[in-house]
């Protein structure tokens, strides 16, 4: 049977089997329960259970790959036909999951925000393995005084220790996409700056970095009651643009924005 992918639903499969064989290998599997977003034909879920998993979820939109998928692995994975945005990731097991996902690049970034914007103290998760467009995924590891450096950097690096496994070509998909992609491995930090609520690092973030270009007087202002006195306490120079500010600072005045 020919499956041709859906352009709607941000479909490239991965074939190449040595791209495959790197994602798997770059955690732990055995015995551990496995998430898998978007297993397309199951090209990367054949890799998976020869890991010898203790069990495998697979969420998957496509009603036509749901069947390929039921008639190719049987009963060895469970199958969750769903929206990944409409999922909620911590009613699929009482354990923690380790995540793969070749996302669709239409939503990867709001996959990604979700999960850590409502990410708490009771994780899901013990790690996640996710492919990126490359210039996304060049957004979420860059650092800042750096152009990539951006709101999605900041909110990325509050509660996860990030590393790129490895960059992929077009070649290793059907069809092939325009773009190149990367892997990242995503891992919780032990310890991160405490925030009452996440949506005060959503708004620093979105106002600063709507004006990138601009000096962060004007972020401030819009912030703050009395931004001098505000940004001297936090020991930041109005002058500065977005990028020059790091993680730190930026975790800084959301904390000092729920305060105010």
């Amino acid at each position: 049977m020919i499956i041709k992918a859906k352009k709607s639903l941000g479909q490239n499969f991965l074939i190449d089997q040595n791209i495959i064989n790197i994602i798997v290998e770059s955690t732990e599997i055995k015995d551990k329960e496995i998430l898998e977003i978007g297993p397309g034909t199951g090209n990367l879920t054949n890799f998976i259970l020869k890991k010898k998993p203790k069990k495998v979820f697979c969420i998957e939109k496509d009603n036509q790959l749901i069947d390929i998928l039921k008639n190719k692995f049987k009963d060895r994975i469970i199958l969750i036909n769903d929206d990944i945005l409409k999922v909620s990731e911590n009613q699929i097991s009482e354990n923690k999951l380790t995540v793969f996902g070749n996302l669709p690049y239409n939503i990867s970034t709001q996959i990604l925000l979700k999960w850590i914007l409502n990410l708490n103290s009771n994780l899901w998760f013990e790690n996640l393995v996710l492919m990126f467009q490359k210039e996304v995924a060049d957004r979420i590891i860059s650092n800042y005084n750096t152009s990539n450096y951006g709101r999605l950097s900041v909110i990325s690096n509050w509660k996860l220790n990030i590393k790129k496994i490895i960059d992929v070509s077009p070649n290793s998909f059907k069809p092939k996409p325009k773009i190149e992609s990367s892997v990242l491995i995503f891992t919780p930090k032990k310890e991160y700056p405490n925030l009452n609520s996440s949506k005060s690092l959503e708004k620093v973030t979105r106002i600063f970095f709507n004006q990138k270009r601009k000096k962060i007087r004007k972020s401030f202002n819009q912030l703050f009651k009395d931004s001098n006195f505000t940004a001297k306490k936090l020991g930041i120079d109005l002058n500065l643009r977005p990028q020059n500010l790091n993680f730190n600072d930026y975790f800084n005045i959301a904390k000092e924005l729920e305060n105010s």
